[in-house]
């Protein structure tokens, strides 16, 4: 495994980053459990989940999963780097009763203790706030996240899902009370298929020092060779996968990019991560492999070396909006 700096901080992260929320609703506990002794041993260190995993009535099952994991001991928590995600209503029954979702400091604290609890751990490492609260200043947010951090619960914050002026509200708050180191990460959709993110967010999130973490790296499985694998009998294609298929042009596009790396001799999957290693500013993509095969093809992407001409070929076929503001203004 590769390493690299989370962002501005001295936190060294693996350029591949395991992410969990199939653990629970698509793979049992045994299977998870299995995939995170194989991510370890590869020398995956960054574990991405969220309270809200397991989903429906099942809210947090993943967290626990991680937890039982944790507390078969072998030095396993004291190797990973966890990363969770607060925001979401927590509430079995969908109905959010007042203060138990979203960004308020109480609610920063009871999801906490909470995540904890079911994470068997005394500390989460990177605390990712999943969406924006636009009914929360952050000056309120950095009082909750500072007294976190002097508790020894949280050691840094990151966000989810923020678009590039709040990552920057956010971080000139935390400038101005002092003490607050601020967000170090961001993590977005973004890959070749989806490259809204180098229009603002990319451009904060390395102006302010936060690593990128892209999520959804295959976009659904449209990038991991979708279509031969519906020839093949495969997995049928749905979510994004689906409506991109749907349109001729958007399914012609997928083609020319499976031919392209077929005539490499590169599987569809293991280019799109590698892609995105070559990014600026992207620490690493979030995997969230259902077998171990699936984690096995991602740590190949890491290896993978992408040529100037396959790369000029990738642009042509999913070309990214440009330079910012260039790209909207002149």
């Amino acid at each position: 495994m590769k390493y690299t700096q989370l962002g501005r901080t001295g936190l060294k992260v693996g350029r591949i980053v395991l992410g969990t929320m199939n653990f629970g609703p698509q793979t049992d506990e045994a299977d998870s459990h299995a995939i995170m002794d194989a991510a370890l041993d590869a020398g995956i260190n960054l574990f991405d989940t969220a309270n809200v995993y397991g989903w429906g009535e099942n809210k947090g099952r993943t967290e626990e999963i991680i937890g039982n994991w944790f507390a078969k001991s072998g030095g396993r928590r004291d190797k990973v780097v966890l990363a969770t995600k607060v925001y979401g209503n927590m509430g079995a029954d969908g109905e959010a009763w007042p203060n138990h979702d979203k960004l308020s400091a109480l609610n920063i604290r009871r999801a906490v203790d909470a995540s904890l609890k079911r994470l068997q751990t005394d500390h989460i490492d990177l605390y990712q706030f999943h969406h924006i609260d636009r009914s929360t200043s952050f000056d309120e947010i950095w009082q909750a996240v500072d007294v976190l951090v002097q508790q020894g619960k949280v050691l840094y914050a990151g966000s989810s899902n923020f678009p590039g002026y709040k990552i920057a509200q956010a971080n000139e708050t935390a400038a101005r009370r002092g003490g607050t180191i601020g967000l170090v990460s961001e993590q977005c959709l973004y890959n070749l298929a989806e490259r809204r993110a180098e229009m603002e967010v990319v451009p904060a999130a390395q102006e302010y020092g936060l690593g990128v973490i892209p999520w959804s790296p295959l976009h659904g499985g449209l990038l991991g060779g979708v279509i031969k694998k519906q020839v093949e009998g495969g997995r049928r294609a749905s979510g994004r996968a689906a409506d991109t298929l749907a349109d001729p042009a958007g399914r012609a596009r997928i083609q020319a990019y499976e031919d392209l790396l077929d005539k490499h001799g590169i599987e569809p999957g293991e280019a799109a991560l590698a892609w995105l290693l070559t990014r600026p500013g992207v620490t690493g993509p979030i995997v969230g492999p259902r077998t171990a095969e699936q984690l096995a093809s991602a740590l190949r992407a890491v290896e993978l070396e992408l040529g100037e001409e396959l790369l000029a070929s990738l642009d042509e076929i999913f070309p990214g909006p440009g330079p910012s503001p260039e790209a909207f203004a002149w």
